[in-house]
């Protein structure tokens, strides 16, 4: 074997071995990034994001008005859901879980991506006047949400919550068929977002 093939095939091994390792490391480390969440504040609403068909979100945000931090909760919701707006179906949701219908203001809207959905909402909550907005995601959305809303209306205060999710989180992640989907998806819209892909 020339000395050339070897160094390869040593080179080879020892990143497998790498890989081996810290597979565990690496892994955890690309759920961590996605996750970036602040604590709640007293705000003057909370808005929830659409493209939670578990209630993850709408929950903790019911979870926030209910201990105070805001009186009113926008729920977004895109059409397309069986032909129903998802905000029609969310809020029914929370309100058989025992939360009051009053908390709840529908937000309908034909958004189909973040950026879209931050638009129109962001037109809804200068509208109303709100200047301070708990926006309740799920935990693996809150660095790329935060950063379109941010960037979308520098003038508003955007806390960021994180809702959990139950097929994600950043140490196993991989572990469920429905993790690695979430993780492929919202890297693969973090890496094309500065692209406006």
């Amino acid at each position: 074997m020339k000395r050339s093939t070897r160094i390869l095939a040593l080179l080879f091994i020892a990143i497998v071995i790498l890989g081996v390792i810290f597979h565990n490391a690496v892994l955890t480390e690309l759920g961590s990034y996605l996750i970036q969440a602040d604590p709640p504040e007293k705000a003057d609403i909370a808005l929830v994001l659409a493209g939670d068909g578990e209630g993850n979100r709408i929950l903790k945000a019911a979870q926030l008005a209910r201990r105070g931090y805001v009186s009113k909760v926008l729920v977004s919701g895109p059409s397309g859901v069986y032909g129903q707006y998802e905000c029609d179906l969310a809020i029914p949701f929370a309100v058989k879980s025992g939360y009051p219908a009053s908390y709840f203001l529908h937000f309908e809207n034909d958004a189909l991506s973040t950026k879209e959905e931050a638009h129109d909402a962001i037109v809804r909550l200068r509208q109303m006047g709100a200047h301070k907005v708990l926006l309740v995601t799920s935990d693996y959305h809150t660095r790329r949400a935060g950063k379109i809303y941010r960037t979308a209306a520098p003038d508003l205060k955007f806390v960021v919550v994180a809702a959990p999710d139950k097929y994600f989180t950043s140490n196993g992640w991989w572990h469920n068929r429905q993790g690695e989907k979430i993780a492929f998806n919202e890297w693969t819209k973090t890496l094309t977002e500065p692209f406006g892909i």
